[in-house]
Formats: structure tokens, sequence, C-alpha cells
């Protein structure tokens, strides 16, 4: 089980995470991030299409139990976020879980 509030807070802390639908397609396609986290309620046709993209790249893609709205706060913004790309995860053990599911 991933703990996405120790992976968003140690990729928060680095900087190395992008937010947002458009960042997380740019990286799906091009294969440049080591996992996608899309929030739950996002709209269907977008998320399948980021999904068919990330696993073309063999990207892991972890949804997010909760809204958008939720996912925005964990990472320490007042909007939602539809998609967190982690671009690197310096933690082994985190990386680990992430690449595993």
């Amino acid at each position: 089980m991933i703990d996405f509030e120790k992976v968003i807070k140690a990729t928060n802390k680095s900087g190395k995470m992008f937010l947002g639908f458009n960042k997380a397609m740019e990286a799906a396609q091009s294969g440049k991030a080591v996992a996608l986290i899309i929030a739950s309620n996002g709209p269907q046709g977008n998320l399948q299409k980021l999904m068919h993209h990330a696993a073309l790249s063999k990207m892991p893609v972890h949804k997010y139990p909760s809204s958008s709205a939720d996912l925005g706060m964990m990472c320490g913004k007042p909007f939602a976020v539809s998609a967190v790309t982690i671009r690197t995860l310096s933690d082994s053990s985190l990386l680990k879980s992430l690449k595993e599911t």
C-alpha cells in the first residue's frame, strides 16, 4: 500500500514533481517520470487517455483514493489538482513502493 502523504511530501520538499493534467500527459508521452498519481474524480476521458500513454511508457499510475481538492491540499496548494507527476524520488523505499504497484 502506498503512503501518498509520504510520497507527496518527499517530492514536494525536493521540488521534483509537476502538478496538473497537461504536465502529467507530457510526462506520460515522453516517459520522463517515475510515476503518476491521479485524483479519483478527474474527467474519465482525460484519465483514460493519460493511463493509455503511461502504459505505453511503462509508467506506473496510482489512483489517489480521494478528490482532486484533497490531492491539492496534500500538495500544499489551495486549489484542486487532478494529477501529480513524480519526476524523481530520492527515498528508495518510497520509490520501490511506487514502482511495485
